[in-house]
């Protein structure tokens, strides 16, 4: 059961975030003729930091949805059980924080206004499908516990303050 629960959270990894994190820009970059390593610099170097941060982030909260949801992170494989756990302690969107980071440290480290502007619409395609589709799913899947966790956490960003069930 978990082995199938593990395979499915790959697979939507590589399907979702893989798609509008790896294989979009790739193609922006490369029809675009962007697609080029710079020279090594401090401004490659934090780029690509921030790159791999927010894979980090993205591949954490992804592990929480496994190990304490017991789902993914795709829409029709939700997490059985509310995740307030890890990073969801300090931000009630890891995996979309993470992805922005991934795309802004793309743009960055190859300069590239198109994916610059591709972040910038991806980020409001989330901000939308959060407001308008995640969150009055949770409210009516998760109730009071929800909200609560709701109340303490921000949406975007990050608290000082980690959210506890206590």
């Amino acid at each position: 059961m978990k082995a199938f629960l593990a395979a499915r959270s790959i697979f939507f990894v590589i399907l979702l975030p893989g798609t509008i994190a790896g294989y979009v820009p790739f193609q922006l970059l490369r029809s675009n003729d962007q697609l080029r390593w710079p020279a090594l610099s401090l401004p490659a170097c934090m780029s690509a930091l921030i790159t791999l941060a927010g894979a980090v982030v993205l591949l954490a909260s992804v592990y929480e949805f496994f190990s304490a949801g017991h789902g993914t992170l795709a829409p029709i494989d939700p997490p059985r059980q509310l995740v307030v756990s890890g990073l969801y302690r300090f931000t009630r969107n890891p995996m979309y924080n993470g992805v922005a980071a991934v795309l802004l440290g793309q743009a960055w480290f190859f300069s590239s206004l198109f994916l610059l502007a591709y972040a910038a619409t991806v980020l409001v395609c989330f901000h939308l499908f959060v407001v308008l589709y995640e969150e009055p799913s949770l409210e009516s899947r998760f109730g009071e516990s929800y909200l609560s966790y709701r109340k303490a956490v921000p949406r975007w960003g990050f608290t000082l303050h980690p959210f506890s069930t206590r």
